[in-house]
Parts: structure tokens; C-alpha cells; sequence
């Protein structure tokens, strides 16, 4: 048994508010005298638990006069030590998974607590941080401060006053936001709102959040139907309505990894006979499908639909341009890089065609 599953059970006797004997704790737990001294110190120093030693029934108890003459109660939640040493690897995880430190102040009291009581069973406590390594790729840093504000209007129901620059044309403008959720997505941040100067939802990328502050308006509610036609039918973090499907074709080498990812919610996937992965998945606005299936060149086809296919072909062309002269187009001028239309009309049903 070990330790964090005795100090459970003794945690158990002594709330019921009698004497527990010593030698019902050495015989029930099947532990030395040392030990059981050992594990009654361990819930005093640990946990400011009031074990006191009662002379007359040679046992422990707890002192109902500790903390402000309140009866004390014992934690509610223990581990034992393999579900300590998960979630110490989730805490890395998050820690290392998160954009400008975003969730250390919060966790850092949980994650000594988590310390402590693994203590007992690792060596050395700093293990786990050694032996796990994430990898992010293109995180962008994101302003404390700006987060916070942005989540307590979140969670709050209050409009938010940002100044935003929107990376696709390198204008700053002001705006009111009603936020309606906080997204996470290939390593970023981003806040999907009404935006009462357009009229319309836009995803607003966090980082490129310049200032913020919270409005005393109650936010305006969008339904979640309506968050998901216009912000969550489409391909990745560019939206609209108006869906396609695109059809690709990968090669057999490249179906072997492609096969086991997943692009789109709604995707379906098939094998032809000559083992090629055929992959078939909406979206709205071509972008970021597009970057995604340029990566593949040349292991993937562009079956349909046509304007998908000829917008590969352009990326392709452009680019051997670029290489061969040595200079960067200017980028298109677009209002927004987020843009969706008006809430209100009618949105394709993901329906794949036949």
C-alpha cells in the first residue's frame, strides 16, 4: 500500500471525529510504528492537518479547535502515485503547450502541491520536465494582460473595446466586440466575436490584439448554430458559408501518413486500389487548405473542384516566379483577413456530393 493510499484511509478514520489506536493504524495499514509516525507527521507538515495524540485512548484525533476554532476538514482529493505522475505530464504539457505563459501564474500553487505529493515516489521532483519534450511551431506571443481581459469578458458576458491590426493589409483600426469564444488552434490564439463596427462575426487572432479593455455592456449572444455555420463549416480558421468540397489524391508513400490524420471534422477518407488516399473534406475559404496541400507537393492531386485546384497552380507558378527573380509580390488587398459575411442568410449544409 502506498503512502498517499494510507493517508487517504487515515483521512477517512479521523473525520469521523473519534480516537483512531495506534494499533488498529499499524494492523489496518500494516505498517511499523516508525511508519505510521512517519505518515501522521507527513498529513501535520504537508497539509496543516491538527492530528493531535489523545493520551487517554492511546490513539490520534483531530483538534476541533484549530483554524479559527472550526473543525477542521481534510482535503477532499488524493492521488496515488501513478495519477500524481499524469498529471504532473498534463501540467507539462500545458505549461509547454501554452503561448507567453499564459497559465503559470494559476497553476504554478497546483503544480508544487502536485510536488509534493510525488515526492515520496520520484527522486528527483524536476523528472518530468526532463524527460517530455513538446515541440510548438509558429506560436505566436500573446500579451498576458490582453488574454486576461479578454477571457474575463468572455466569461462575463461584457463587450471589449480592442485596437486590432489586421496582418492582411497592416491597418490598425478600434473596434466594439461582443467575444463569444476562445479558440486554440495550431498553436494560437483566437477570439471569435460579433463585431459591432462590421456588422458582422469575425476570428480575430489574439496576439495581434493591440489594446483591450473591458466595456460595461452586456455582449450580444450569437447562437451556437450560427457560430458554427459562419465560423465552424469552413477549412481550419478562415470561415464563410458559402462550402465546397475539395477531392485530393495522395500518393501511396503519402497516404500512409495522411491517412491517419485528421484535416476536417467532417472528412472521408478512402483507399484505391493502387493505394492511393483519396480525401475528401469542405471548406469556404481556400487559404489555409491550400497551404496545407502545398506542403504535400508532390505527392497529392488536386481532383476538384477546379477553382481549388487552379489556386494550387497559382501558389506554384507564383512562387517559381519569385525564386527565379528574386523579389516578393505585394499581397492583395483584402478588408479583412478573417472576413465572413452577415449573419442572417442561408449556409450550404456540410453534405458531402456523391
Amino acid at each position: 500500500m502506498s503512502q498517499n493510499e494510507r493517508l487517504y484511509k487515515i483521512q477517512g478514520w479521523l473525520r469521523g471525529g473519534q480516537s483512531v489506536g495506534t494499533q488498529f493504524l499499524m494492523h489496518t495499514l500494516e505498517v511499523s510504528h516508525a511508519t505510521l509516525k512517519r505518515d501522521i507527521a507527513y498529513l501535520r507538515d504537508r497539509y496543516d492537518t491538527p492530528v493531535v495524540w489523545d493520551r487517554e485512548t492511546a490513539g490520534y484525533r483531530l483538534d476541533p479547535t484549530a483554524n479559527g476554532q472550526q473543525q477542521y476538514e481534510l482535503p477532499g482529493m488524493w492521488f496515488n502515485a501513478d495519477e500524481v505522475h499524469a498529471l504532473l505530464t498534463m501540467q507539462h504539457l500545458l505549461a509547454n503547450l501554452d503561448t507567453g505563459g499564459l497559465l503559470g501564474p494559476n497553476i504554478e500553487p497546483l503544480r508544487e502541491r502536485l510536488h509534493q505529493l510525488v515526492a515520496n515516489s520520484t527522486p528527483n521532483r524536476e523528472d518530468v520536465a526532463r524527460r517530455i519534450k513538446v515541440q510548438t511551431v509558429g506560436a505566436r506571443q500573446v500579451h498576458l494582460p490582453h488574454f486576461q481581459a479578454v477571457g474575463t469578458a468572455l466569461l462575463q458576458r461584457q463587450r471589449l473595446r480592442i485596437g486590432y491590426r489586421s496582418r492582411s493589409h497592416d491597418r490598425a483600426t478600434e473596434r466594439t466586440v461582443s467575444p463569444q469564444r476562445l479558440v486554440h488552434y495550431r498553436d494560437n490564439w483566437y477570439l471569435d466575436a460579433w463585431c459591432h463596427l462590421r456588422q458582422a462575426l469575425r476570428s480575430f487572432s489574439v496576439d495581434a490584439i493591440l489594446s483591450v479593455q473591458v466595456v460595461d455592456q452586456t455582449a450580444t449572444d450569437v447562437p451556437d448554430a450560427e457560430l458554427d455555420a459562419v465560423l465552424g463549416s469552413g477549412y481550419g480558421i478562415f470561415a464563410g458559408r458559402q462550402v465546397l468540397w475539395a477531392h485530393l489524391r495522395f500518393s501511396p508513400e503519402r497516404a500512409r501518413w495522411v491517412a491517419a490524420e485528421t484535416w476536417h471534422p467532417q472528412q472521408q477518407g478512402q483507399w484505391d486500389a493502387a493505394g492511393h488516399y483519396l480525401l475528401t473534406l469542405p471548406y469556404a475559404d481556400p487559404r489555409e487548405l491550400v497551404m496545407d496541400i502545398l506542403r504535400h507537393v508532390p505527392h497529392v492531386q488536386v481532383l476538384g473542384p477546379v477553382g481549388l485546384r487552379d489556386a494550387v497552380l497559382g501558389c506554384l507558378q507564383n512562387g517559381l516566379g519569385v525564386m527565379a527573380s528574386g523579389s516578393c509580390p505585394e499581397p492583395a488587398e483584402r478588408e479583412d483577413a478573417t472576413h465572413v459575411p452577415q449573419p442572417g442568410g442561408l449556409h450550404q449544409p456540410l453534405t458531402p456530393p456523391p
